[in-house]
């Protein structure tokens, strides 16, 4: 496997990523209609980097790293991570996530944190935890899963340095 920077050319790669992820509502607090056009903004053009992994040439997973906050909180980095649903369970978000958090110290993050993770999606956190991330927050019923209604979501937070 392969990770790279991605560029506006891998976008046919992870839209049908982004899509099958977001339309199921069950990871991502983005609206279940985004098009392909709002996937790019929210994808490939507002955050500081995002990168692809290739199996054999196929995009099968993708993940962006931004500035978590500006000012004084700066120093903290936020990703998100999608896996394409035929290469689930083959390590791609582990290698993902250590990837990013090698990425986030070079560009001089400190730490990193996921803002909102639902507490449904057990694998993610259980990954998260694996790779040091604590649970620092709960928001209670704050997300609004398709098939159980509103679930807490977690903050979850590692420091880097």
């Amino acid at each position: 496997m392969n990770i790279r920077q991605a560029q506006g050319a891998d976008l046919h790669g992870i839209w049908p990523i982004f899509h099958d992820i977001v339309k199921a509502g069950q990871t991502y607090a983005y609206p279940i209609d985004t098009n392909q056009a709002e996937a790019k903004e929210i994808w490939l053009d507002s955050p500081d980097q995002t990168y692809v992994v290739e199996d054999n040439g196929k995009i099968v997973g993708t993940y962006f790293i931004k500035t978590n906050q500006q000012g004084p909180g700066a120093h903290v980095c936020n990703c998100g991570y999608m896996v394409a649903s035929a290469a689930r369970g083959k390590g791609i978000a582990t290698l993902m996530c250590e990837h990013s958090q090698e990425q986030a110290m070079t560009m001089g993050y400190k730490a990193m944190q996921f803002n909102f993770v639902a507490a449904t999606n057990v694998n993610a956190i259980r990954l998260w935890q694996k790779l040091g991330f604590a649970k620092v927050g709960k928001l209670p019923n704050a997300f609004l899963h398709p098939h159980q209604g509103y679930v807490d979501a977690l903050v979850m937070y590692k420091w880097l340095a």
